[in-house]
């Protein structure tokens, strides 16, 4: 796959999300609220960053930990309009601050409140951590299309993708299903576009 989008001169950029056991971890409570995200380390090159808040193309994520990095991202600029000068160590993600209510920001300056922040510094990578969940009511401000695998009933991924097909997952995994694709990690993926 990687060498066909190569042959079609589309551009690939890779990140990093350390995955904790949280991510897989079911939602056993009885409202979504009671559910708790472990915290997740993320690194993503500065380059990455500024190429993003650059381009015209569509930012397709491959993986739901590249889904909740990217939109991690936007969030983190987010604070740094807010506060510039805040420091690394404060440039967390929170489970529920997506749900916060407060004003949205350009997707495109948040990205280069980033690039802004880690040049001011002479950081060539942004090192930080994620509690983020996303869930049907969230908007996607990164991510335009994604590829993922079909996942388990009552995980945060399958929340994800729900948020992201505007609670449309149920057709989508029928068809998955009466076809005969593999679910699970390792299993057949799709590529879900709004």
């Amino acid at each position: 796959v990687l060498n066909k989008l190569k042959e079609k001169n589309i551009p690939t950029l890779e990140l990093t999300l350390h995955v904790g056991a949280g991510t897989f971890k079911p939602v056993k409570s009885e409202t979504l609220e009671g559910h708790e995200m472990h915290t997740e380390y993320i690194s993503v090159n500065r380059n990455l960053i500024d190429e993003l808040s650059r381009t015209d193309r569509r930012v397709i994520a491959v993986g739901t930990t590249s889904v909740r990095t990217l939109e991690s991202l936007y969030y983190i600029g987010k604070m740094l309009e807010h506060d510039p000068n805040i420091l690394p160590e404060s440039l967390t993600v929170g489970q529920w601050q997506p749900y916060d209510g407060s004003e949205e920001i350009d997707s495109r300056q948040s990205l280069r409140n980033i690039v802004e922040y880690l040049d001011r510094r002479n950081m060539d990578r942004l090192v930080t951590a994620t509690q983020i969940i996303i869930a049907p009511g969230y908007r996607y401000h990164i991510v335009q299309g994604m590829i993922t695998n079909f996942h388990q009933p009552q995980s945060t991924l399958l929340l994800l993708v729900s948020a992201f097909v505007n609670g449309r997952w149920r057709e989508i995994y029928d068809y998955a299903l009466s076809h005969d694709f593999r679910f699970l990690s390792y299993g057949d993926s799709s590529l879900l576009l709004p």
